[in-house]
C-alpha cells in the first residue's frame, strides 16, 4: 500500500523490484535443472542430447583412428599387446561416456548443488535479507515542501533507475547459468567422443573443466549474496539531519546503489572467477 508521498512510493516500488529479484535468485540457486520452469526445458534437452548420440558414435570411431595413427607409428607396434589393450581400453571408456554421458553431467552438478546447499544451510540464512527504506528517511521525504522536493525528484528518479538497472543485470547473469548449464548438457555427447583419441583427449577434458565451472558458480553467487545479506542487515545510516533533504536522500541512494553494485559485480565476475581457479584463463 502506498504511503501517498510519490517519492516515497518510487523508492520502496524500485527496492521491492530488488528484493523480489534477490529472492527469485534465492530460489533459482537451490533448483535442479530437472525442475527449472516445470521440467519442460529439460525434456528437450534431454531429447537433443540423444539425438547427437549418433553423431558423437561416429566421431568416436573417427577420433579413435586418428588417435592410433598418431600414437602407433606403425601397424607392427599396434600388434602389441599392451599397446593393443591400452587403445581399446580407451574406446571402451570413451562410448561408456557418451553413452552415460548424461548421467556424468548430473552428477557433477549435484556435487556443485551440494556445496551451495552447504553454504546456505551454513550461513543460517532461509532467504535474503529485504532491503527497505528507513522509517527516518521517509520522515524527512514526507516533512519537504513542494519547491524542495523537486531536486528530490530527480534524486528519486535517478536511483531509481540504477537499482531498476542492477536488479535487471543481477536476475540476467543467474538465468543465463541454467541457459549455459542447458547448452553445454545437450551438446555434451559431442565434446566426450575426443576421449577415444590420446590427442584428442584434451577437448574433453576441457569441456569437462568448462562444465564444472558453470555448475560451481552457482557457490560464488550465493557467497556473493550471503556477503551482500550482512549488509542489507546493516542498512545505510541517515546523514546529519541538519543537511538539505535532497543531500540526505543522495548520500543514502548512493550508498545504497553502490553495496548493491558491488554485489551485482561480484556475480557478473563469478564466471570469470571459477574459471581462473580451474586454470581455464
Amino acid at each position: 500500500m502506498g504511503s501517498g508521498n510519490w517519492i516515497v512510493d518510487n523508492l520502496n516500488s524500485s527496492l521491492e523490484t530488488w528484493n523480489s529479484k534477490l529472492t527469485e535468485i534465492w530460489t533459482l540457486l537451490s533448483t535442479r535443472p530437472e525442475d527449472f520452469k516445470g521440467g519442460g526445458v529439460w525434456d528437450v534437452i534431454v531429447n537433443i542430447n540423444d539425438g547427437l548420440k549418433a553423431i558423437a558414435y561416429a566421431l568416436l570411431v573417427l577420433f579413435f583412428v586418428m588417435g592410433v595413427v598418431k600414437v602407433c607409428g606403425s601397424f607392427t607396434e599396434l600388434k602389441k599387446p599392451e599397446m593393443a589393450f591400452k587403445c581399446f581400453v580407451r574406446f571402451i571408456l570413451a562410448q561408456a561416456a557418451v553413452s552415460h554421458g548424461m548421467e556424468l553431467m548430473t552428477a557433477l552438478f549435484s556435487v556443485a548443488q551440494g556445496a551451495v546447499t552447504t553454504i546456505m544451510d551454513t550461513s543460517g540464512l532461509t532467504a535474503m535479507s529485504a532491503t527497505t527504506l528507513p522509517s527516518e528517511m521517509v520522515t524527512i521525504i514526507e516533512d519537504v515542501g513542494f519547491l524542495e522536493s523537486i531536486p528530490l525528484w530527480a534524486v528519486t528518479l535517478l536511483g531509481s533507475l540504477f537499482i531498476w538497472v542492477l536488479s535487471l543485470v543481477m536476475i540476467l547473469t543467474v538465468y543465463s547459468r541454467f541457459f549455459k548449464l542447458y547448452m553445454a548438457t545437450a551438446i555434451a555427447p559431442i565434446p566426450l567422443s575426443s576421449f577415444a583419441g590420446q590427442p584428442s583427449s584434451s577437448i574433453g577434458v576441457a569441456f569437462l573443466k568448462s562444465y564444472a565451472a558453470i555448475c560451481l558458480e552457482g557457490c560464488v553467487i550465493v557467497l556473493a549474496c550471503v556477503i551482500f545479506s550482512a549488509f542489507a542487515s546493516a542498512p545505510p545510516a541517515v546523514a546529519d539531519q541538519s543537511l538539505a533533504a535532497a543531500t540526505i536522500v543522495w548520500n543514502y541512494v548512493g550508498e545504497v546503489v553502490f553495496n548493491m553494485l558491488v554485489l551485482v559485480g561480484a556475480i557478473k565476475m563469478s564466471d570469470r572467477l571459477i574459471r581462473e581457479l580451474l586454470g581455464l584463463g
